[in-house]
């Protein structure tokens, strides 16, 4: 498979993110349109509504424990005796699930005003919390598929990220005001919906796609060859220092062999 092909597809897994990512960003365009224009709410009030958001991704970050142990309990590579990278899949794939439950929710709910506040601001915490998982968990496995590289890819992954999270919201008022605010909302969610199959895809296939990429295979020896490099510094390391203790061990030996021969206190023999 070509180099360009695992780019491509790694990139394909972490479109879930950078979708879910614009849509978080035109959340603050369509908060103010909804509960400052449509409820008449004060701008910081409006703000508040943010809460529910924040509280989804104090959730996530919270059972990041639960995460790690559903993760961990994965199959390891014999090859590195960790986890592969698709163990971390099974994390967007519940992501996945929650962000367009919470945007579906929100478009609801959040018009007609005659629905209680509370149903809106309630319908940020799954689409905060599957944000959140969807965010970590895409970066993780960017970073397991890359190793060495993985910096790189991370970047490119945030050029793409920020491009879609700073032009998306630039359409997000005439959306809205076209659209109303129940059917722009769930254009975004059905978006969303659209996108569940694919982290499912990477999580059953991922490992078969790597094994067949050449790019793959060459940087994981080249992580092997800096990783036997830095076994073998260390290493020559231990023998130095192993050495000098012995040269100090075979100094002091001789020492006091010679202040036992000359009934000489060994304290003499070493200032002298």
């Amino acid at each position: 498979m070509p180099p360009l092909v695992i780019i491509w597809l790694s990139y394909l897994l972490t479109c879930t993110k950078q979708v879910i990512y614009a849509i978080l960003y035109l959340c603050f365009v369509a908060y103010p349109l909804i509960f400052s224009g449509l409820r008449g709410w004060s701008q910081g009030f409006t703000g508040l509504a943010f809460i529910g958001i924040g509280v989804g991704t104090m959730i996530a970050i919270v059972t990041e424990p639960l995460a790690r142990r559903l993760i961990n309990s994965h199959k390891k590579d014999p090859e590195t005796g960790r986890v592969t990278p698709e163990a971390s899949v099974s994390m967007i794939c519940i992501g996945a699930f929650l962000c367009p439950i919470g945007q579906l929710w929100f478009s609801w709910t959040a018009v007609p005003i005659t629905t209680h506040w509370i149903w809106p601001i309630l319908a940020g915490v799954p689409f905060g919390a599957g944000n959140c998982i969807v965010f970590i968990y895409s970066s993780n496995y960017l970073a397991g598929c890359y190793g060495i590289y993985s910096a790189s890819a991370l970047a490119g992954n945030a050029v793409v990220r920020s491009l879609l999270g700073g032009t998306l919201p630039l359409a997000g008022t005439l959306m809205y005001n076209t659209l109303t605010p129940q059917w722009a909302g769930t254009l975004l969610g059905l978006v969303q919906v659209v996108l569940i199959p694919i982290p499912f895809v990477f999580y059953k296939y991922g490992e078969r796609i790597r094994a067949k990429s050449p790019l793959i295979r060459q940087m994981r020896e080249d992580q092997e060859k800096s990783e036997k490099r830095a076994a073998k510094s260390k290493l020559a390391a231990d023998r130095k220092r192993v050495l000098e203790n012995g040269a100090d061990d075979m100094v002091m030996g001789s020492q006091e062999k010679v202040s036992r021969n000359h009934n000489v206190p060994l304290t003499h023999t070493i200032t002298g």
